[in-house]
């Protein structure tokens, strides 16, 4: 996933990219460098958690949570979802529990991940090196479990 990053694309203050060595790139030109980032840092992937995303069809995300819960033989399933994402696994979690007549209930946790970014120079002739990003992006994870009887 690949997309240029410009001058003025943004109204918020981003903060000066660290090189490789660790040093503030002082002179980073944004135009000159493309911007590449990283995929997030999974949790443990167990055959009950779910990671949800906004490429898939809504659809299709929360069929397979059926599923899990219906003929996987599962009591509980995790259903995580990171920045964008957080929304979509909300109501996902939701509509499970709509759909079990209130059998299902729900337990919420949010986190922080720290997600790590390339700036790779545009041009490799030129004397910039490539330079690395963190920020930090809002993450939900949602237990969907059966009570105890």
């Amino acid at each position: 996933m690949t997309e240029a990053r410009h001058a003025g694309m943004s109204s918020a203050p981003t903060p000066l990219p660290h090189s490789e060595s660790g040093s503030p790139a002082a002179e980073m030109d944004p135009v000159e460098y493309t911007l590449r980032k990283r995929l997030p840092r999974k949790l443990p992937k167990r055959r009950n958690d779910v990671y949800v995303n906004m490429k898939t069809d809504f659809r299709a995300q929360l069929a397979r949570c059926q599923k899990l819960l219906d003929g996987g033989g599962h009591r509980e399933i995790c259903v995580h979802g990171l920045g964008l994402a957080i929304n979509r696994a909300i109501n996902i979690a939701l509509q499970l529990q709509a759909g079990s007549q209130g059998a299902l209930q729900l337990a919420a946790n949010t986190s922080t991940v720290e997600l790590v970014d390339d700036l790779e120079p545009e041009d490799p002739d030129e004397s910039g090196e490539p330079m690395t990003r963190t920020r930090n992006n809002s993450a939900i994870h949602i237990k969907v479990f059966y009570p105890e009887p």
